[in-house]
């Protein structure tokens, strides 16, 4: 978990690294600042960004008790505090643990889950899912998970922003790293599945 962290810290820093010069203001002092506000606000606000990215809400125990009492007696099993319940209206099945200091610990639940598993094999995968809890790989998970996103984004953003300059060298240059960082958050999201 230690090296897990350590690599995702030093990928942050490296890009981080490669921003700063490409607009001439590399300094440590700035390199430093923006690594630990970077990391320290995503692990704190990536549960508001994973329920607006899945369209999660949290389901009332009077929607589906039989969920909740699921998740009540496999939490007190595994000696955690009850996370809280959240369902995605999503049709592949699927379930996910996530979570923050600031937002508390949650488990989402796909409704193609719902409606294609049978009870016990629900209850295997809230099992399992309250384990990474339990483990702590939740605070982890948030790291690795939102990390090529960005690197996506900002690549798509050099793209758009150097086919919106118009000027050829400075276009071409941009589309390149642009390309690259699309690239390399494609390789790191592959890695991260293995």
């Amino acid at each position: 978990m230690v090296g897990t962290l350590a690599l995702i810290i030093g990928l942050s820093t490296l890009i981080f690294t490669v921003v700063l010069s490409l607009f001439s203001s590399f300094s440590f002092v700035t390199l430093g600042i923006l690594v630990v506000a970077f990391n320290i606000l995503q692990w704190l606000i990536s549960p508001y960004i994973i329920d607006a990215l899945y369209r999660t809400r949290e389901l009332p125990e009077n929607e589906n008790p039989r969920l909740h009492e699921i998740v009540a007696n496999l939490s007190q099993k595994s000696n955690i505090k009850e996370p809280r319940l959240m369902l995605a209206q999503i049709p592949i099945p699927n379930a996910f643990a996530y979570g923050s200091p600031i937002a508390g610990n949650r488990v989402a639940v796909t409704t193609g889950l719902l409606k294609t598993l049978e009870t016990e094999e629900v209850e295997a995968v809230i099992g399992h899912e309250l384990g990474h809890l339990k483990h702590k790989d939740v605070q982890l998970m948030m790291f690795v998970s939102l990390l090529p996103a960005l690197l996506y984004y900002i690549g798509y953003s050099l793209i758009w922003s150097s086919m919106l300059r118009g000027q050829r060298e400075q276009s071409s240059s941009g589309a390149v790293l642009g390309f690259g960082f699309m690239a390399f958050s494609w390789i790191l999201s592959t890695c991260r599945r293995i």
